[in-house]
């Protein structure tokens, strides 16, 4: 594709280059720069590509796309936001991918990846090839790739949607974190179903209150255009139960499908028993009351479940085939995960990482549990830090014993991390262990029959950051280690 024909989906205000070379590839990271690239400079947290003009060129870059002046041999083109910009040229570069995929998106604090690997096994139980997007990270069919973000970049995303379509892929999911809508990452996506899952505390490091929080949120409702068509109809699918959803139907024109546990809802559930084997519930939906016995527990996964149903009708599946994709689905990696190895006590692992997410994961247990409850829970570091006392506060109050321990400290003081999490509380059933894998120990030594081990806070991720540096750590490894020593 020529470089003037990528050029003309910009502001028409744009300086052109005379030179029109023919662009083979798109990057934004002189490393992966080929001969016949277009390299994007941008100015990121950490790193600026107008720095690594020089290299990218080297490695082959035939045009350069930049926000500030630079010096280089090649054509360069200049504009007001190369992070924009790039969203409109990864669109056009790989011929507007999500124009021929249903795609669904999927935001809100908690919940947003077991309700995207539910809808997954619809889609699947349905006869489809998918592809999904999220925080565990990428998958077109059964084949899995490693992704950064929960949202990966817009130039990433239009690749792996391209990638999705070469692989037959008829409808992708993915989770639409706030940081993304905020930073525009996709910018150019077409959703054709947009989910809302919950809005409860986080990411106030970033967006400071929770009302901006909020309005990033709802701009993926707002983004799905303006006009009606019967071929291409949009919706919306909304936890009527939290109030959030009042403004989100506000902000868009979509057809709207809300979801709770009230009556008033296009779908609701009533009559939910819990057991330590799954959770049980009857579905009211398109005028009929259907028994539901699912193999995920919690009233926090009837939510979920609830979401994913309600993108199944928008996408016109079935709802017998919906159903035995729900009570077939056997769980979400990191996600209320059971860590078995014999012994006669319970170890859950679980993501929750917001106060609301640690609050549904306790109060779950508390209703299974015939023992004593064993928490462990940490808070990350470089990160929102008016939400540590009060996950400790819900750890302290919800457990027999709370454990609290290191979870990615990242840049910050471990120590200082876990004395954020102990201000105003006066409980007596706190511990403090430092290292993530003295504290799995302890709490599984002191575990007896019956009792439940919480491990929270880092789900599927099989690593630790401290300072700057990954290290191998996986709280499902370590939980069995720890069992097995017990045993001798």
């Amino acid at each position: 594709m020529k470089f003037h024909t990528l050029l003309t989906t910009l502001n028409p205000l744009v300086t052109v280059p005379t030179e029109n070379p023919e662009i083979t590839s798109v990057e934004m990271d002189s490393r992966k720069v080929k001969p016949g690239t277009l390299f994007i400079c941008i100015d990121g947290f950490t790193v600026d590509g107008h720095n690594f003009v020089k290299q990218a060129v080297e490695n082959g870059a035939v045009a350069i796309l930049a926000q500030k002046e630079i010096q280089t041999t090649v054509p360069v083109a200049y504009v007001k936001d190369t992070q924009r910009a790039m969203a409109a040229i990864g669109s056009c570069f790989y011929q507007y991918p999500t124009h021929s995929l249903n795609l669904v998106g999927i935001t809100g604090t908690n919940g947003k990846t077991t309700t995207s690997y539910i809808i997954d096994e619809i889609l699947k139980i349905n006869g489809e090839k998918t592809g999904v997007i999220g925080t565990i990270g990428m998958k077109i069919g059964e084949e899995i790739f490693e992704g950064k973000n929960t949202t990966p970049d817009s130039l990433t995303l239009q690749s792996m949607f391209s990638k999705m379509i070469e692989e037959n892929v008829t409808t992708a999911v993915m989770e639409v974190s706030s940081h993304a809508l905020h930073l525009g990452r996709v910018h150019g996506c077409e959703y054709d179903v947009a989910v809302f899952t919950n809005l409860t505390q986080d990411h106030l490091d970033y967006h400071k209150t929770m009302e901006e929080y909020k309005k990033a949120k709802g701009l993926l409702f707002a983004q799905l255009g303006n006009s009606f068509s019967n071929k291409n109809k949009k919706f919306a699918v909304l936890n009527g139960d939290d109030e959030a959803s009042k403004e989100f139907t506000s902000n868009t024109q979509a057809h709207v499908i809300t979801y709770g546990l009230n009556s008033k809802f296009d779908l609701y559930a009533e009559d939910i028993h819990l057991t330590n084997v799954g959770t049980k519930f009857t579905l009211h939906c398109l005028n009929e009351s259907v028994a539901v016995e699912m193999k995920l527990i919690g009233t926090f996964n009837v939510y979920n479940v609830l979401a994913a149903i309600g993108a199944g009708i928008a996408l016109q599946i079935p709802l017998n085939t919906i159903i035995e994709a729900i009570e077939s689905m056997e769980g979400v990696p990191g996600r209320f995960q059971a860590v078995n190895a014999d012994q006669d006590f319970t170890v859950i692992v679980d993501y929750a990482h917001t106060p609301d997410s640690l609050e549904n994961v306790l109060h779950t247990v508390k209703q299974l549990a015939k023992g004593k409850i064993i928490t462990i829970v940490g808070c990350g570091g470089d990160r929102d830090k008016t939400k540590r006392p009060l996950m400790g506060g819900i750890a302290a109050d919800l457990s027999t014993y709370a454990i609290f321990t290191s979870d990615n400290p990242r840049t910050e003081d471990p120590i200082a991390i876990l004395e954020d999490m102990q201000v105003g509380l006066t409980n007596d059933n706190i511990t403090v262990i430092l290292d993530r894998r003295e504290a799995i120990k302890n709490a599984v030594n002191i575990a007896n029959k019956d009792d439940i081990i919480v491990i929270a806070g880092k789900g599927h991720e099989n690593y630790q950051i401290i300072g700057t540096e990954i290290h191998h750590f996986d709280d499902v490894e370590e939980a069995k280690e720890a069992i097995l020593q017990k045993r001798g």
